[in-house]
C-alpha cells in the first residue's frame, strides 16, 4: 500500500506498525484474609475501605516485558479488620516498533489498563466468596498514576 503525504509517496509496511500483544496473564501472588469470621460477617456499620495500587515492570527479552499490577486493600469497621487482600496480577507483553521515548508510557499505562479488569474480577469474586458483598473497584486512571510515579522519580533524582 502506498500513501501520499504532502506530495511525497511513502510505502506503508504493517510489520513496522507499533504492536502490543498479551503473551500471558496470571496470578503471581494472592492472599485474602477474613481473620474475624464469623463475627465479621454480621451486618453492621458501613466499613472503611482502603485500596493501594502499584505497577512494576521488568524486561524479559528485547520485545517482551513482564508487568505486575499490585492491588492491596482492607475493610475495617469499628477498628476491627473485616477482610484484607493482596493481589499481584502479572502479564507478559510483547511490544514491537514502539519508539524508545514512548516505551515507559506504554508499559506503565497501556499494559496495566489491559490487566486491570481481570484483577478487578478476581478481587470481586474472592471478597464475595469470603462472605461479603463483591468489592467492585472503580476504574483506575493509569495516566495519573504514571505521572505521579514520574514526579516521584524526578524528585528522587540528584540535583545537577
Amino acid at each position: 500500500m502506498t500513501t501520499t503525504n504532502g506530495g511525497q509517496s511513502q510505502d506503508f509496511n504493517p510489520e513496522q506498525a507499533p504492536q502490543l500483544n498479551v503473551v500471558a496473564q496470571y496470578i503471581k501472588d494472592f492472599s485474602f484474609e477474613n481473620p474475624n469470621a464469623p463475627k465479621s460477617l454480621v451486618g453492621g456499620e458501613q466499613p472503611q475501605i482502603g485500596i493501594q495500587i502499584n505497577v512494576n515492570a521488568a524486561p524479559i527479552s528485547d520485545t517482551d516485558t513482564e508487568v505486575v499490577l499490585q492491588l492491596s486493600g482492607k475493610a475495617e469497621t469499628g477498628g476491627s479488620l473485616m477482610f484484607s487482600f493482596d493481589l499481584a496480577f502479572g502479564g507478559v507483553f510483547r511490544i514491537r516498533n514502539v519508539p524508545q521515548e514512548s516505551m515507559n508510557a506504554v508499559v506503565l499505562i497501556e499494559c496495566p489498563r489491559l490487566l486491570f479488569p481481570f484483577a478487578r474480577e478476581i478481587i470481586a469474586t474472592t471478597v464475595r466468596n469470603g462472605g461479603f458483598p463483591p468489592l467492585l473497584l472503580d476504574p483506575v486512571d493509569f495516566v495519573a498514576l504514571y505521572r505521579q510515579k514520574m514526579a516521584q522519580l524526578g524528585e528522587q533524582s540528584p540535583a545537577q
